[in-house]
Formats: C-alpha cells, sequence, structure tokens
C-alpha cells in the first residue's frame, strides 16, 4: 500500500528553466595541482574534487587546527589574547619559517597568532600548541588536534605536531582542509580578518620575513585568507578563500611545482568559480510543490511545500540538464501535522552534486473517524478483490 513515489515537479522551478537559453555544463576545469577541493560555501556546492580524500603531507597548511584550537580556546576563556606565553627550547629549536623566538621570553598571544598567519612561524605554532597541550608538550598538542579533527569529520587526517613539520604520520586530506577552512571562516567570524593582512612586523626582528605568503592577497580578487604550504614532499599548496559579492569560494590545491605555479593555479581557480558559475534564486519557502494521498486523515490530500528559501548555483553557457522530484512516501498516514517534514525536492543540475531540500505538510490532516475507516477498508477491498468484494462490504 505504502511505496515511494518520485513525481517531476519542474513547474516550481520556472524562474531558472526560464534562463535555459543561458545556462549550461561549466567548461571543464582541469586543475594542474596533484589534489584541489573547490567548494563554493554560500549555496553548499562542491564545484571541483580531484584525488581531494587521499591524506597527503599537508606541510605549514596544517597550522590552521592550531589556529582554529587556539581560537577555541580564547573563545571559551581558557587562552586570552593579550596573555603571554613561554617560549621552548623545542619551540626555539624549529628551523623553517620563523618569528626568531628565544628560549625563555614570553610572547602574547595575540602576536603569535599574527606571527602563524602571516609569518608561518614553526616556533610560534610550538608556543601556542604547548601552551595548550594537557602535558606542556607539542606531542600532546598534536593528539589533541587529531581527536578534535575526528570530531569536526576530518575522517583523512593524523597530527604529529602542530606546525607540519615533515613527519611520515603528520597526513591531512584536501578535503579536511576545506573542511577546516570553512569552519575557521564560520566559527571565528571576529578572528578571520588576521588572514588578510599582508604584512607583520612583530619587533622588528624579521625585517626580511615581514610579508604573508599567500600569494593571492591583493590581486583584486576577493582573495581573504587563509594558508600557504610548502615542503619538498608535498610540494607547494595553498588553503584560500575569496568573497566576490554575495558568494564566497573556498579551496585547496597542493602538489605545484614551483611558489610561481602555486600562484597561477590559485588565481586560475577563482577565476573560474568566480566566472563558470551563477547563483540564481529559484523559488521560496513555503512554495507548493505538489499533493501527496493520505491515509486515514480526515482529507485525502496533503500539500507539501518547500521548507526553506530555494537558492541554486548553476554553470553559465547552456543546457536543459535540470530536473526536480519531490520525492515522499504514498499514502502518508494521519495525523499530519503542518510544518512536518513527509519528504524531499530532489534536483539535479549537469556535472554538480544533487540539491535537496525538505517538503513540509501545508496544513493540518486530522486522523479521520469512523466513516474514514470505513471507507478506506471499502477502497483496501476494492483495490485486492475488485467490485463485489466492495459490494459485500
Amino acid at each position: 500500500m505504502f511505496r515511494s513515489l518520485r513525481a517531476m515537479v519542474l513547474a516550481v522551478l520556472v524562474p531558472v528553466l526560464l534562463m535555459a537559453p543561458y545556462l549550461a555544463t561549466a567548461q571543464e576545469f582541469v586543475t594542474r595541482a596533484g589534489a584541489a577541493w573547490v567548494y563554493d560555501q554560500t549555496t553548499d556546492t562542491i564545484l571541483l574534487s580531484t584525488n581531494a580524500d587521499d591524506p597527503m603531507p599537508p606541510a605549514s597548511m596544517s597550522k590552521l587546527m592550531t589556529l582554529y584550537m587556539a581560537f577555541e580556546a580564547i573563545a571559551d576563556g581558557r587562552l586570552l589574547i593579550d596573555q603571554e606565553l613561554p617560549v621552548s627550547q623545542h619551540a626555539m629549536d624549529y628551523g623553517g619559517s620563523s618569528m626568531f623566538l628565544r628560549a625563555g621570553e614570553r610572547i602574547k598571544v595575540e602576536d603569535l597568532l599574527r606571527g602563524v598567519i602571516v609569518l608561518s612561524g614553526n616556533d610560534a605554532s610550538t608556543v601556542l600548541a604547548e601552551g595548550l597541550s594537557p602535558d606542556g608538550t607539542e606531542a600532546g598538542f598534536a593528539r589533541m588536534m587529531t581527536q578534535r579533527a575526528q570530531q569536526m569529520g576530518m575522517l583523512n587526517t593524523t597530527f604529529t605536531n602542530a606546525n607540519g613539520w615533515p613527519s611520515a604520520s603528520h597526513r591531512m586530506s584536501m578535503h579536511d582542509l576545506g573542511i577546516l577552512a570553512n569552519r575557521l571562516i564560520l566559527d571565528f567570524p571576529t578572528f578571520y580578518p588576521l588572514f588578510a593582512e599582508q604584512e607583520f612586523l612583530f619587533d622588528g626582528r624579521v625585517p626580511s620575513n615581514t610579508q604573508n605568503r599567500n600569494p593571492i592577497l591583493g590581486l583584486g580578487i576577493g582573495a581573504d585568507g587563509l594558508k600557504t604550504g610548502h615542503t619538498q614532499e608535498a610540494g607547494y599548496g595553498l588553503v584560500g578563500s575569496a568573497k566576490q559579492g554575495d558568494r564566497r569560494i573556498i579551496f585547496v590545491i597542493t602538489g605545484l611545482d614551483t611558489a610561481q605555479a602555486r600562484r597561477d593555479e590559485a588565481e586560475r581557480v577563482v577565476n573560474w568559480a568566480f566566472r563558470q558559475f551563477i547563483q540564481r534564486k529559484a523559488t521560496a519557502a513555503g512554495t507548493h510543490v505538489a499533493e501527496a494521498d493520505v491515509w486515514m486523515g480526515e482529507a485525502a490530500t496533503v500539500g507539501l511545500n518547500l521548507s526553506e528559501d530555494l537558492s541554486l548555483l548553476l554553470p553559465i553557457l547552456n543546457s536543459d540538464a535540470l530536473t526536480a522530484e519531490a520525492v515522499y512516501e504514498s499514502p502518508i498516514e494521519a495525523p499530519i501535522v503542518a510544518g512536518q517534514t513527509l519528504g524531499e525536492l530532489v534536483i539535479t543540475r549537469e556535472g554538480l552534486p544533487e540539491v535537496r531540500v525538505p517538503l513540509v505538510a501545508e496544513t493540518d490532516v486530522p486522523r479521520g473517524g469512523f466513516s474514514t475507516r470505513l471507507r478506506t477498508a471499502a477502497m483496501v477491498l476494492l483495490e485486492r478483490f475488485g467490485p463485489d468484494a466492495a459490494d459485500g462490504a
């Protein structure tokens, strides 16, 4: 009696379908990176995924996790922005990108954060890690990082240090880095502007290393974060984000051969994501989508309405490959309450993931009384045994 029903409901997308002559599959994008992940945050749409779930050496891009945990600690009062943390010999001994911190001195958390974001300081990351670690060690903090990453859905991530120093077990996928970037932007809007700072002078001890290494800041393409990375094993990588108009994209690339190749590919990704796709409002919350049969209710049917405004990201040239279906169990058993989720609208687009929007009951439908049950019983007999059975009832 009860069955899954899929009903074509393209009429609800009329505002979008009227643009059909102008919509199409976006120009195919083949990245030059060894792995990449590109995401439209505004419409929750993955635009590109190339080897994105493979665990890889993340280099300094993994410092984003140290920053996330430091921001969390500040937000809940475990760490103060003007608090001074001690520099250990272990932190000072790190080579590579550095704030040139000296063992025994104490550095404000605010300076350490900028030291990680702008200067990519391995020493600054380690000072934060040791300050937040349950046992005061970087290794203890790395275990915390891994556990927190798992809680956040970063399932292809394992940390052995706080700064991305080469280690056989220190791995992240590009998808995981994208999840982390998205959370940084959404969870910490007060701190996120730090990623757009192009210079940090500290106290003048690093005159040759004051510039942010993000190569696309200041190019006029809306770039405002997040973090570069480079080791011999990893190649050149970047976790980036850019905002143009009402749209924001997040992207992760890695495995480029040179810093110039990283800069060029990052700009290429941003231009493709914004120029080959367009955001359109399709229809509003409360729009009537379909009519579903009701089982044992005072009314024979109930309207199915969109639960939320529907905005779609679409490729820009031309396509007739946009389809929409209302999917629900039929008939729906009473009682039904207005606003109750009863199914979903499933929209498919050429070359992009499905969009699923809940469908909710338009009105209340109380359970029927004796006459309703009698009528329903007669209908069941009629369906199973034909007119003679119904007459006998």
